[in-house]
């Protein structure tokens, strides 16, 4: 019997594993030994958070990460002839910002079933908590890290955010979040609405939409 394709998403942060994930997930990790991730060591301690009973020492991992070569992962869905495997992400659902797309589009090609499951995604319960519109909305990774194309990109988005009424969506590196939120509050209309999200599931989550205008009055702002 052909085996299938389990995207399996992760907690953001140390968020406690039974607040954000069905328990059906346990089941499926326990029927598991082959897994495709982004980094093996995190896997490993993420698998055991999760509740996984089978021996770390006897599962197998592959590695899928911004360096893979597209055309050297192909047989890494082989087992599938006989076994199910699962596509582990780091933080969050597996394809979405996330190295693992290549893997469930190959899979796709292949005539193998592709099993989503249940669990966090930052960037839809972002757009959920932010009142901004949820239907109809465009997620656009990371924006460019050179200052010029990223003010220029803003701008763009800014446009095409007022035009169709589409909110935009986008993610920073943790270390970068202070410059992009004085990007934006520098370069975007004073009437348009901002939502700044982090650590969202966490202790710490911080969740709030304000006008241009009314960030710019904040005393404290959430930088990072």
């Amino acid at each position: 019997m052909k085996g299938k394709l389990y995207l399996i998403p992760s907690t953001i942060g140390d968020t406690p594993f039974d607040k954000v994930m069905p328990l059906y997930i346990r089941e499926v990790i326990n029927s598991i030994r082959i897994y495709i991730v982004e980094n093996e060591r995190t896997a490993r301690r993420q698998l055991i958070k999760m509740g996984i009973t089978i021996p770390i020492d006897e599962l197998s991992f592959k590695v899928l990460d911004e360096h893979t070569k597209k055309d050297s992962i192909y047989e890494y869905l082989n087992p599938c002839e006989s076994q199910d495997i699962g596509l582990l992400s780091e933080a969050g659902v597996p394809s979405v910002a996330d190295p693992g797309a290549d893997i469930v589009e190959l899979a796709h090609k292949r005539n193998i079933r592709v099993v989503p499951l249940v669990g966090p995604s930052s960037i839809l319960l972002a757009l959920m908590a932010s009142g901004l519109n949820g239907q109809c909305f465009a997620f656009q990774g990371y924006l460019p890290v050179k200052r010029p194309e990223r003010i220029k990109k803003i701008k763009e988005l800014e446009m095409h955010s007022t035009a169709c009424r589409q909110t935009q969506i986008f993610i920073e590196a943790p270390y970068r979040n202070n410059q992009m939120v004085e990007d934006l509050i520098e370069t975007c209309q004073s009437q348009t609405k901002m939502c700044i999200a982090c650590n969202i599931t966490m202790p710490d989550e911080f969740i709030r939409t304000l006008s241009i205008d009314e960030w710019k009055k904040q005393k404290q702002k959430p930088f990072f």
